[in-house]
């Protein structure tokens, strides 16, 4: 620990270690976040999640004539968000209907504002 200590004058040593105990304490949030949006860093993903946000929500064939794919493409990066739990499912009789999960929606919230600021812009 002590080669990790800054070698200034005047390092705070206890704001550093403050600073690392937040780290440490907030680790598994820092993986969750940083999960999310690693999973939403592609263009596809980031569509379909701004879809079933504006939406409420989609079946797969929906977003496959949206974004004019495949339904097994679509339904490749339709797993990656439920294996994270980005997303959820619900059937209705032969029909599966995606959402985004409740407690996701504060984090991409902000990004949807965003690209719906852009359309206005244009």
């Amino acid at each position: 620990m002590e080669d990790r200590i800054c070698i200034r004058l005047m390092a705070d040593a206890k704001q550093i270690l403050d600073c690392r105990n937040v780290v440490q304490d907030l680790d598994d949030s820092f993986n969750s976040l940083s999960n999310t949006l690693n999973l939403t860093g592609n263009s596809v993903r980031l569509k379909i999640l701004y879809l079933l946000n504006q939406e409420q929500q989609l079946c797969v064939c929906d977003l496959s004539d949206i974004l004019e794919m495949n339904v097994s493409a679509i339904s490749q990066h339709l797993r990656k968000l439920k294996d994270k739990e980005i997303i959820y499912s619900r059937k209705e009789g032969q029909t599966i209907y995606y959402s985004v999960s409740e407690n996701k929606l504060g984090l991409l919230n902000p990004f949807f504002e965003l690209l719906k600021g852009n359309m206005a812009l244009k």
